[in-house]
C-alpha cells in the first residue's frame, strides 16, 4: 500500500513547532550532497538557527512555508515562498529551499510541493516567481518539466557541501 503525502502551509505556530523536524530534512539533504547554501558537516545548531529564522519570517508574513507530510505526520519535504520584496516588485516572489528527505524521494513530493507553492503564490497575489538551483541536478529537470523557463547559468556561483564549485541555473515562471 502506498502512503499518501499531504502538503500543508504552516502558520507561525506550526512553523515554530516544526523547526526540529525541518532541521532534520535540511541536514539529510546537505549530507546527501545538495547545494542549498550550507556546507558539510552541517552543525545541528546552524540548521536549527536557519529554521528559527524561517519561522520568524513566517510570523512576520515575509515568507510562506510549505511542508509535505506522510500519513504519520512526519515531514519529508519543504519549500518556501519568499514574499517580502522591494516596493517596486510587489508582484514577485522567490521560491527557496526546495528540500526532500532521501527517504521521501522518487514519490512525487517535489512535484507536489512545486504545484502547491505556485498555488500559494497565486493566492498571495504574486504573478512572477524566480528560483535558482544547482546546474545539472535533478531539481533542474523537475523545474523544466513543471513549465519553468531557464534564464541562464552562472558558472562557479556556489559551493557544493564538499567544497567543490558548482554552477547555478536561474529560472522564472509567470503565473
Amino acid at each position: 500500500m502506498s502512503e499518501q503525502v499531504h502538503i500543508q502551509i504552516l502558520d507561525a505556530a506550526a512553523a515554530q513547532a516544526s523547526v526540529e523536524a525541518l532541521a532534520d530534512v535540511l541536514a539529510d539533504c546537505v549530507a546527501s550532497g545538495a547545494s542549498v547554501s550550507f556546507m558539510w558537516p552541517l552543525p545541528r545548531a546552524r540548521a536549527l538557527q536557519f529554521w528559527q529564522g524561517v519561522a520568524d519570517g513566517v510570523a512576520c508574513r515575509e515568507r510562506i512555508l510549505l511542508v509535505a507530510r506522510d500519513d504519520n505526520g512526519e515531514i519529508l519535504g519543504t519549500v518556501q515562498l519568499i514574499t517580502a520584496m522591494p516596493d517596486n516588485q510587489p508582484h514577485r516572489a522567490d521560491v527557496a529551499k526546495m528540500l526532500v528527505h532521501r527517504k521521501g524521494r522518487r514519490r512525487g513530493i517535489a512535484q507536489a510541493l512545486m504545484a502547491a507553492v505556485e498555488k500559494a503564490a497565486k493566492a498571495a497575489g504574486k504573478t512572477v516567481l524566480v528560483l535558482d538551483t544547482v546546474t545539472g541536478g535533478d531539481a533542474e529537470r523537475l523545474y523544466e518539466r513543471a513549465g519553468w523557463h531557464k534564464v541562464g547559468v552562472v558558472p562557479n556561483y556556489a559551493l557544493m557541501p564538499d567544497g567543490e564549485f558548482c554552477g547555478t541555473t536561474f529560472f522564472h515562471k509567470q503565473i
